[in-house]
């Protein structure tokens, strides 16, 4: 029997991501937490409103910090309220159109699934019946550190 890693971290990494948000969830964010999204806006289980996804066709970053309502965990996704330029919108976010995660405050974050070249993952992954494969889990913080 061949022991399939790479699943079974993804699978973890997933379940990493629906503690905190399960944690926020509960109690909110606190202490300057807040966690950048990154996930593909045209994934067959992503759901948001059509202006947004004309707007961002293949993917997105959400931002929860300081404005968000209705965070519901879910087994397969997680659905959050969240406003663009003052207009709410809705949000479902399933865990396999996740693309990484990061909470900068941290200095945590994960990559879920390699991006590169986007189109093809997405057409790949819609013929493997979303089953998505990630290479490389590293996030560099440089990009979200402020420089005094």
């Amino acid at each position: 029997m061949k022991i399939d890693y790479q699943n079974i971290l993804k699978i973890n990494m997933i379940n990493v991501l629906k503690d905190v948000l399960k944690n926020i969830e509960e109690n909110g964010l606190k202490e300057g937490h807040h966690l950048y999204i990154t996930y593909i806006t045209n994934h067959p289980k992503a759901s948001l409103p059509r202006w947004l996804k004309e707007k961002y066709p293949n993917e997105i970053t959400i931002v929860i910090q300081y404005e968000y309502y209705n965070l519901t965990v879910n087994e397969d996704n997680f659905s959050i309220g969240l406003s663009f330029n003052d207009v709410k919108a809705d949000l479902v976010i399933d865990y396999e159109s996740i693309i990484s995660f990061a909470d900068p405050f941290a200095n945590f974050g994960l990559k879920l699934i390699n991006k590169e070249p986007l189109n093809k993952t997405i057409k790949k992954n819609i013929k493997k019946k979303n089953k998505i494969k990630k290479t490389n889990n590293i996030i560099d913080f440089n990009t979200f550190k402020k420089i005094n």
